[in-house]
């Protein structure tokens, strides 16, 4: 895959401009500037590694991405999906310009949620209208190759003195429940509190998606409430439907599994410090509490 450095950065970006000038004269809003006296200051890096960048420009989000099959999958999914999105400004690929969403984040992995129990129901709300609406036409993973992913990070995580073994596997364990048939709907995929923008107790829009495909309803829930299992009730609320609180508990082992090494790889520090590490090392609800806990 190719490496996304601070010099195709800045060559899409200035690639991407010229080509916005030229197809809209005298247009100067939207976009970035080419002039050298440009204020850094009005330039936000809000992620940034060797395979996608996202940059904020004042209520403009630049998406540049190695893989335009991920940007592709974007477009295509806020096109279908029946929930509000971020309005495509422009694309030149590799680049992706996207309006602000108004609000702010549901929370954050590993910080306390300041959103109303009625925010997370919102978002629950949201997630049931997504898994209603018609499939997209490109297939998700399939369970072996979900079992094989799970497979290969527990292999690596314990081979590498990240995690103790008998951790690896009592969350691997948990984990391969949610390995199971399904019946497919419509998911965003990355369902991340991050993602999730509200302003009071109203969803204002979704972002990034990128990972939307066909798959398991619960698989959204689990990303949604990861690391905020005290909201899971509120987003169950929202959802309008009862849900099977054990598989999206063997969701969140999975995810959580399956992320260390790419947030280890990709620059995100020390896997110690990661809020997926401290999920897994969590002990098990005792039965008694595993069936009131989140209620």
């Amino acid at each position: 895959m190719p490496v996304l450095g601070e010099h195709m950065i800045h060559r899409s970006l200035m690639n991407a401009d010229a080509q916005r000038a030229r197809d809209n004269p005298g247009d100067v809003g939207g976009h970035f500037r080419n002039d050298a006296d440009m204020d850094v200051d009005e330039v936000e890096i809000v992620v940034a590694h060797n395979e996608r960048a996202t940059l904020r420009v004042g209520d403009v989000f630049v998406k540049i991405d190695a893989d335009q099959t991920r940007t592709d999958v974007e477009v295509e999914a806020m096109a279908m999906a029946p929930i509000p999105t971020p309005e495509i400004l422009w694309r030149r690929p590799p680049v992706l310009a996207l309006a602000a969403l108004p609000g702010t984040a549901l929370g954050h992995l590993g910080k306390p949620s300041t959103a109303s129990s009625a925010a997370w129901a919102a978002a629950g709300a949201a997630a049931r209208m997504l898994h209603d609406a018609p499939l997209p036409p490109w297939p998700g993973r399939s369970v072996d190759e979900l079992a094989s992913r799970l497979a290969d990070e527990c292999e690596w995580l314990v081979a590498n003195d990240v995690l103790p073994a008998d951790v690896v596997t009592r969350n691997r364990r948990l984990a391969e429940a949610a390995l199971r048939p399904w019946t497919p709907v419509f998911i965003h995929g990355d369902l991340q509190v991050d993602h999730v923008f509200v302003a009071g107790d109203e969803v204002t829009g979704v972002l990034d998606w990128s990972e939307a495909s066909q798959g398991d309803a619960l698989f959204d829930l689990a990303i949604l409430t990861l690391g905020h299992k005290e909201h899971l009730g509120d987003v169950v609320a929202g959802y309008g439907t009862d849900v099977d609180r054990d598989l999206i508990r063997a969701w969140w082992s999975w995810r959580c599994l399956t992320s260390v090494r790419w947030l280890a790889e990709h620059g995100y520090g020390s896997p110690d410090e990661f809020p997926e590490v401290a999920v897994l090392r969590s002990p098990l609800p005792s039965p008694a509490r595993a069936a009131t806990s989140a209620e």
